[in-house]
């Protein structure tokens, strides 16, 4: 969405439809939690687990909404740049997820390490692209629509640490 600048009411809406779709994964996975007698991990890990993940898309839809509501027209590059730190994060968790089924402690943290670097690396993006705003934009409502959407999206990838840190330890209960 944000590296082109096309069709933005669109790709919000799939954004929605994405986002509308974990939350009934979500409200599944805590209704099967409650008729299930034994879990492969602990109940509280997997109901942490969904809801962090389910933080995460409630983010980039936020994002995507304020694309929209503020009529962003060009993203920039800093933007793009938080985007594609973000993306590489979820791509990250997705793995960990994944490498839950072995509950392999090396690959895991391998995953939540990058993770947790990715989130720098966001904090720095952050950083940099309000400086950037303060110091290059002289209209104060871009400033005020930009930081606003450079806040989501290192907040997103936040909540992607959060998922890393619950995934480790899910990882230290079962080694």
């Amino acid at each position: 969405m944000l590296s082109d600048g096309q069709n933005l009411a669109e790709r919000a809406k799939q954004i929605k439809k994405i986002e509308h779709d974990g939350d009934t994964i979500t409200h599944n996975i805590i209704k099967k939690l409650d008729q299930t007698f034994i879990t492969p991990i602990d109940r509280e890990d997997i109901h942490q687990l969904a809801s962090a993940i389910d933080d995460v898309l409630d983010l980039v839809e936020a994002v995507a909404d304020r694309i929209v509501i503020f009529k962003i027209q060009k993203s920039t590059p800093a933007a793009q740049k938080m985007a594609e730190i973000l993306e590489k994060s979820t791509e990250e968790i997705a793995k960990g997820i994944a490498a839950l089924e072995n509950m392999s402690s090396e690959i895991i943290d391998k995953y939540c390490v990058e993770v947790d670097r990715l989130e720098n690396e966001a904090d720095r993006a952050n950083r940099d692209a309000i400086a950037g705003l303060f110091e290059n934009e002289k209209n104060p409502i871009e400033v005020i629509k930009w930081k606003e959407i450079y806040e989501f999206l290192e907040d997103a990838t936040d909540c992607c640490e959060d998922v890393a840190d619950i995934l480790e330890s899910v990882v230290l209960k079962h080694t």
